[in-house]
């Protein structure tokens, strides 16, 4: 199984709405993103489901910085 193989497995999540989310940003932008995004999406699914759709959804916020670029590409995707 390749690293993407992994990652795409570890985002599959409860939530219908954001596995369509996250799908779609795996599929358009994964592969673009430079290295320490990779890491900083691997640590932002680590967080509970409800947590992770509020910040895509803007209904909450991370004091994390390195998480930011992430999260606002996951709300564009």
């Amino acid at each position: 199984m390749s690293d993407f193989d992994r990652i795409r497995w570890r985002s599959r999540r409860g939530l219908l709405e954001l596995d369509l989310i996250l799908d779609r940003f795996l599929a358009q932008q994964w592969h673009t993103l430079p290295a320490e995004q990779q890491m900083a999406y691997q640590e932002i699914l680590l967080l509970p489901d409800n947590d992770l759709l509020d910040m895509v959804n803007r209904r909450a916020d991370t004091d994390v910085e390195h998480w930011l670029p992430v999260i606002e590409r996951l709300r564009n995707a």
